[in-house]
């Protein structure tokens, strides 16, 4: 098929196939027997293969985007739960040395914590302390589980670490899809010069005869 010759066969760790440079246009259209039909299609050839490049760029920058948004949410909600727990553990530490205090001591054990509503709207809960030993995540499709906050501060560790380990990955793959989309722009730009001096030698060997 036409386009095999396009491919070197190698490819990135995700699969993505590496732009072959064209070093010697003449290997691939014999300037002697060629038509222009046939620097047509060679052209066309290369521009699906540059579209497809740039479509599999624009999926990973908005894959990119994504992942930008959703490292900053689980960062904070694992920061969050971080916190929660210390004050867990603060509040058991002291148990022993406020007794005696009575309600109003329990009362300002409380937490006021702000909470986003919207963009633009915030609210401010009060938690009660011996709530904050689970917590209650949201892991999408409307789905939310409650967790012991352990196991949620264990989950949300794990899954930053491959959230970040994603966006390193896509931005990885941004970066070999811009090298292979300049390799073949350079292709293109090429062939297509390549043609303008060929009908241009052409013209001139049919007007001296």
């Amino acid at each position: 098929m036409a386009t095999d010759r396009l491919k070197t066969g190698k490819t990135n760790p995700r699969g993505i196939p590496e732009a072959k440079f064209i070093e010697n246009i003449d290997d691939f259209i014999n300037p002697k027997t060629c038509t222009d039909a046939d620097v047509t299609n060679f052209l066309n050839e290369l521009q699906m293969r540059l579209e497809q490049y740039k479509y599999m760029e624009e999926n990973k920058r908005t894959a990119l985007a994504n992942l930008e948004t959703k490292i900053p949410d689980i960062q904070n909600t694992f920061t969050m739960c971080k916190f929660l727990k210390k004050r867990t553990e603060d509040e058991e530490k002291g148990e022993g040395e406020g007794e005696g205090e009575g309600d109003a001591g329990e009362e300002n054990d409380d937490l006021l914590i702000d909470y986003q509503l919207n963009d633009t709207i915030y609210a401010t809960a009060q938690i009660p302390t011996e709530n904050c030993k689970t917590v209650s995540l949201w892991l999408g499709a409307n789905v939310m589980l409650e967790y012991p906050i352990d196991e949620a501060i264990q989950m949300l560790s794990e899954r930053l670490e491959k959230t970040k380990a994603s966006k390193a990955t896509t931005l990885e793959d941004l970066d070999y899809l811009r090298v292979n989309i300049t390799t073949m722009e350079v292709n293109t730009a090429r062939v297509y010069n390549w043609d303008v001096q060929r009908r241009k030698e052409l013209k001139q060997t049919t007007e001296s005869k």
